[in-house]
């Protein structure tokens, strides 16, 4: 916290402070004297020449309120003088804490005795604090932290003393007059600096109060929005009228809801309906700071975690951002805020100034606090330090602003050290701004005004690239008018330009925007922020392929939206994602469905290191936890998951359809979200089934994915086939709960939930459809399977198609003794010597069987082609079989089908023929997870969008759609060559 914390003023540096004048220099000195008559310590400072004096003394020249004090309390300076600042300080801390306590007498201090006692603590704090400060003792950090801990001291100390006269007036009661706080149900939340601990030296506090009439001090409850109002008005005199003592800190309660209608203190109930239901952007960005600093501490922690969902949305609300942006134009407005200056500049409000530091941190709280928590924290520097963790922002601009930050701060204390005075603004006059620059140790105005200006351009450079983007409805290339009834003659020719080829349809589409004839374009807020979008959203439109055919496609998308301000404001913050939504738009239909469903996916679009970071298991896994954290309930867990899965599959699919990752990249991370969302499922679901039933003795379950689950080759729009397995102590009968279930009808009702949990229909729509036919006895069988069952079917009773299946088996999730039987069953089953002979012909035999009951449907079928993709699984799951009996006996669980064929096919084929299966699996695997991502259904040239063929031509590494044509035939053909000659039968 300080510097130097160990150390007294004696330790200032040479030449630190100047005095202000020599007329000053003489006041200042005959005010020393006049005291060292008095005071001893002071008498010696006078008598001992040297950098100890010379800052004393040209400290008393810059700060007339400091002068005041020393001349009021000459005791003051001579503890200043004398002792270390560290332990005085945490003394009047202490003391300001203990106001409200009775002194030896046992009889409690009146009201006046409590507000004398605040006072004097906080004259003395400020005095001691200021010198610190300007002897380099304490760094802005310090300072801020520790009249952040007076405030809270003296908040708590008023608010005992107010519940314990209340008690013994006997309008309450309460539950300990030693701790009248503790169980009292008031909560006192301290907000912007306070909250942050970075109050500045003559700053407002900034509070608001609430109170739980059920906590059981009060006679009647229905007397609380009598009684805690009235203790707070009683709160403010405490604290802000001025004796003849001074004032402790000016209070103000207007951050509650509603404050012009509401009273100064309200219930706690009442608070949360406001804040559910009408709590505003502003005060959700207020409430990032907030802290409980007096009343009843626990119960004011659990208000502040029931209002995180409210700060922090799950997904957010993007027309958040720019609300937070209007107050900013709207302070701008309101308090002169204009060019960088340096005289009469503002260092809070005005341009390049602390508030816009605040507002950057702020509002990118705002859009990723909900994903993640570590950046919730309350102090600005540690936020920046958090977005930089985040890859949000850069070293540079953390380092750049967090500097920026903590010198205006600086200024910012001596502004108003020197009359005591709440202002930001800067001297207008020369005399008076010489008196800043040195303060901040500065050999005169120009350099200091320099640095200022500097400091000043920095903040606003960064301020700027964040939210000062402007879109005019004139650009470079022309007019971009569409009011009225006709087309616009240079409007067209603008279109034109643009690369539109039917300009007058184009203008049309956007006429119809700007009527709101569309639920997404109907509320006043979303034309207007398409209207701000429209030029740039033609621009990057118009340089498409196909532009007339994108733009349509984003009207269609858009007039099924339930609302638009949401999307609009997004692009409209973040220009970049434009590109990407044509993109969309072009090509994959499909995602376009899904973000006019749930508009919400796109929130992942914002976060930086999307295209940095690979989607695997430990990121994805480390994203689902800060998703869950704040859900409570089995509903609320289930409807996080869906969102979450939603989220993810769609920035996995655009990191796809980007080039930032390839079709088997894609493939695992779409797996590895599927295996975490099964686990947390499953998780839920045993502590549901545990709340009702109990836990079963001995009871464990695992879960093993099949297909293409187990070898992490999942797609976008997969469904997920699983197998549930358990066991159990052989001597248990039923489980331990309130309503008891024998084995089977447990581990069922466990599988029946989970496939709910996976596949039921909300709200948040559907995480899976989840397959249970490759079960032992497949659809006629128990849903949920015994160990012990599984080994004896697999050992005994499984045909060869099971046995190819289970080879793909993989152990997602579970009881780790539990999987650990399984993997071993699966190892023991696959390791057993078969007859090649029969696995050949069963395996020939299944591929005719396909072949006639579901023949390809085309060239583009890719599975089902002849030596498409199901050949080429054939090939790996036959070759696993017979292995064992050639004396291979490699493990290829866990495995997708391109490593099986590495790892089995290079002692089993020529290496020739494991290329050609290697190659076509990739070239399959890469256009498959690109088409299912973009369209349902069958892909067909002649009906595809645009884009899309754009990008299979790319994932074919073809120059065009033709070519790719070519390179399908041929290496279906070369595939079912090799599924011919390796499954001879």
């Amino acid at each position: 916290m300080l510097t130097k914390s160990k150390h007294s003023l004696k330790d200032v540096a040479d030449g630190l402070l100047k005095p202000l004048s020599k007329t000053e220099l003489k006041l200042a000195l005959s005010d020393l004297q006049k005291i060292g008559k008095t005071e001893a310590a002071v008498g010696e400072l006078l008598n001992a020449e040297g950098p100890f004096r010379d800052f004393i003394t040209a400290a008393l020249t810059l700060s007339p309120y400091l002068r005041d004090i020393a001349n009021i309390d000459p005791s003051i300076l001579c503890a200043a003088i004398v002792d270390p600042l560290e332990p005085q300080i945490e003394t009047l801390i202490a003391q300001a804490r203990d106001a409200w306590r009775p002194a030896g007498d046992g009889v409690p201090p009146s009201e006046a005795e409590v507000m004398s006692r605040l006072r004097i603590a906080k004259r003395k704090m400020a005095f001691l604090v200021a010198l610190a400060d300007l002897a380099r003792i304490f760094d802005a950090r310090a300072t801020t932290a520790w009249l952040s801990r007076l405030a809270e001291a003296s908040v708590a100390a008023a608010i005992d003393h107010l519940l314990l006269a209340a008690h013994e007036s006997r309008k309450l009661r309460l539950k300990d007059i030693a701790r009248p706080s503790e169980g009292s149900g008031l909560i006192v939340i301290g907000m912007g600096k306070l909250g942050a601990s970075e109050l500045n030296y003559s700053s407002d506090i900034d509070v608001v109060v609430f109170f739980d009439e059920q906590a059981g001090i009060l006679p009647d409850p229905e007397d609380a929005i009598d009684v805690f109002p009235r203790l707070m008005r009683r709160l403010v005199r405490i604290m802000q009228e001025r004796t003849a003592d001074g004032y402790v800190f000016r209070t103000d309660l207007r951050l509650r809801p509603d404050p012009g209608s509401t009273p100064l203190a309200i219930s706690v109930d009442a608070a949360m309906i406001y804040y559910e239901g009408r709590g505003q952007n502003w005060e959700r960005a207020a409430f990032i700071k907030a802290r409980a600093v007096a009343g009843d501490i626990p119960a004011g922690e659990e208000f502040l975690r029931g209002l995180v969902p409210f700060v922090f949305r799950k997904y957010l609300d993007y027309a958040a951002i720019a609300d937070i942006h209007s107050i900013k134009r709207q302070i701008h407005a309101h308090k002169g805020h204009g060019a960088i200056a340096v005289k009469g500049h503002n260092v809070k409000l005005g341009r390049g100034g602390i508030r816009e530091i605040e507002f950057f941190a702020q509002t990118q709280q705002l859009i990723a606090g909900g994903r993640m928590p570590v950046l919730r924290s309350r102090s600005t520097e540690e936020t920046l330090a958090e977005l930089t963790r985040a890859k949000w922002i850069d070293e540079e601009t953390r380092d750049e602003l967090t500097e920026a930050y903590w010198f205006l701060r600086d200024v910012e204390h001596r502004i108003q050290m020197v009359r005591d005075e709440q202002t930001h603004l800067l001297p207008e006059t020369e005399a008076d701004l010489k008196r800043i620059a040195f303060m901040m140790g500065f050999s005169d105005t120009p350099s200091f005004s320099e640095r200022l200006v500097e400091v000043f351009r920095t903040v606003e450079r960064r301020y700027a690239r964040l939210f000062e983007q402007e879109t005019r409805l004139s650009t470079e290339t022309g007019n971009l008018v569409f009011t009225g009834q006709n087309d616009d003659p240079d409007t067209l020719n603008t279109l034109k330009k643009m690369g539109f080829e039917r300009p007058s349809d184009i203008s049309r589409v956007i006429r119809t925007w700007h009527y709101g004839r569309y639920k997404a374009t109907q509320s006043v807020e979303a034309r207007e922020r398409l209207t701000e979008l429209t030029p740039q959203l033609l621009r990057v439109f118009g340089e498409s392929k196909r532009a007339d055919e994108a733009i349509l496609r984003f009207d269609s998308f858009i007039s099924g939206l339930p609302a638009g301000i949401q999307l609009f404001s997004l692009l409209g913050s973040n220009p970049a994602l434009l590109s990407l939504i044509v993109n969309i738009m072009s090509a994959a239909p499909k995602l376009a469905e899904v973000i006019a469903a749930k508009p919400h996916v796109f929130d992942g679009m914002l976060d930086p290191g999307l295209m940095a970071e690979l989607p695997t298991r430990d990121y994805l896994a480390e994203r689902l936890r800060g998703s869950l954290q704040q859900a409570r309930y089995y509903e609320e867990i289930l409807d996080r998951l869906r969102i979450f899965a939603s989220e993810q599959r769609f920035l996995i699919g655009i990191r796809l359809l980007t080039g930032t990752i390839n079709g088997a990249m894609a493939a695992r991370a779409f797996t590895h979200l599927a295996d975490l969302i099964i686990e947390a499922a499953l998780k839920a679901v045993i502590g549901e089934i545990e709340a009702v039933h109990g836990t079963f003795p001995g009871g464990r379950v695992a879960v093993a994915g099949m297909g293409k689950l187990g070898s992490f080759e999942l797609t976008a729009g997969s469904d997920v086939d699983v197998i549930l397995l358990y066991d159990y102590e052989e001597t248990a009968g039923e489980s331990d709960g309130a309503k008891p279930l024998d084995a089977v009808r447990y581990f069922t009702r466990i599988t029946q939930r989970l496939i709910a949990a996976l596949s039921a229909p909300t709200g948040e729509g559907v995480l899976y459809e989840v397959d249970l036919r490759l079960r032992p006895s497949g659809n006629k069988g128990p849903v949920a399977t015994r160990i012990s069952s599984f080994g004896k079917y697999q050992r005994e009773e499984a045909w060869t198609w099971e046995h190819m299946a289970l080879s793909r088996a993989r152990l997602i999730c579970g009881d780790g003794s539990l999987v650990a039987e399984a993997e071993h069953i699966v190892g023991e089953v696959l390791s057993k010597s078969r007859e090649i002979d029969k696995v050949a012909h069963d395996v020939a035999e299944m591929r005719e069987l396909i072949e006639k009951e579901k023949p390809p449907a085309g060239l583009w079928d890719l599975k089902l082609i002849p030596g498409g993709v199901i050949d080429i699984e054939f090939i790996a799951q036959f070759l696993a079989l017979i292995g064992p009996a050639k004396g291979v006996d490699a493990k290829v669980n866990g495995l997708n089908t391109g490593e099986a064929l590495k790892l089995l096919g290079g002692r089993l084929m020529t290496a020739a023929d494991v290329d050609t299966c290697i190659e076509g699996f990739a070239l399959y695997t890469e256009l498959s997870q690109l088409i299912r991502l973009c369209i349902d259904g069958m892909f067909d040239p002649k009906d595809a969008p645009a884009g899309l063929i754009d990008l299979v031509c790319r994932a074919g590494d073809c120059p065009d759609i033709k070519t790719l044509e070519g390179e399908v035939k041929r290496l279906s053909k070369a595939v079912r060559k090799v599924f011919l000659s390796v499954v001879r039968t």
